[in-house]
Order: C-alpha cells, then structure tokens, then sequence
C-alpha cells in the first residue's frame, strides 16, 4: 500500500469549507465524513480532513490558531501543467478564498501561485518540469 497523506484542517464552517474545497477540484468521500469532518480527496494518496473545532480539538490539546492572523504551515499540492495550477488557484476566489496572497512564482521549469481557503489556510500549487529543473541543477 503506498504511503498516504491527510492533512487535518480546523475550519469554522464546515459546509462552506466542504465547499470551497469541492469548487477547487477535490472530492468529498462521505465514507470518512459526517457532521464533524469532510474528507476531501484530491489523489489516490492525498487527503484533506476538514474538521469542525471541536473535532479538531479532540486531536489535540493545543489552542487552534487563527489562520487568517498566524500561520503554522504551509501546503504544497503538484499539478500536472502551468494550466492546471490557473486553473486550480482561479477556482479559488469565485469558491469564497483568496488566490494569490502571495507572489507567482515562475522561474521556467517551475511555476506557482497559492490561495487562501475560507479560513486563511494557504495552499501553493505548483508545476515542475522536472527534467528541466535537473538540468538546471546539473549546470550550477
């Protein structure tokens, strides 16, 4: 079995959250989801858990940070093309977030913009030509 990923977010409104995340491109499994928690499938082997705060904080003892003030972490999902990293970051805004609080990055063989969901979680999304970039590497 492959190693898996589930990102565990505290969202202050889990429909809209639930949402949101449908409108950028994931998909809900409702096996693993119910009032509390949504489990949002972007891969085979990525997950995203949307949990209410009081879901979130049985995980944990400590006090959920507002993540439209501070910020813990920062997620990075891969896209196949330039394309779909647009495609994914300007679904994002019309969906109730934020794209691009932070600048494009572009750099030829890399490209990647970010949003920001309901809650101020940020995502990058990011492309990389990956032959491209070992050249580069290979020439410094």
């Amino acid at each position: 079995m492959p190693k898996m990923i589930f990102v565990n977010l505290p969202v202050s409104d889990l429909p809209r959250a639930t949402a949101f995340y449908e409108a950028i491109g994931a998909v809900k499994n409702p096996q693993f989801s119910d009032d509390t928690g949504s489990c949002m499938v972007f891969s085979d082997t990525i997950h995203t858990m949307l949990l209410t705060h009081e879901k979130f904080s049985m995980f944990t003892p400590k006090k959920i940070a507002d993540s439209r003030e501070t910020s813990e972490v920062l997620i990075c999902i891969s896209a196949d093309s330039r394309e779909e990293v647009d495609t994914i970051v300007d679904k994002a805004t019309p969906a109730g977030g934020k794209a691009d609080p932070a600048p494009k990055q572009d750099y030829g063989f890399m490209y990647g913009r970010s949003f920001e969901d309901p809650d101020g979680h940020i995502w990058e999304v990011m492309w990389m030509d990956l032959a491209a970039a070992t050249a580069a590497n290979a020439a410094a």
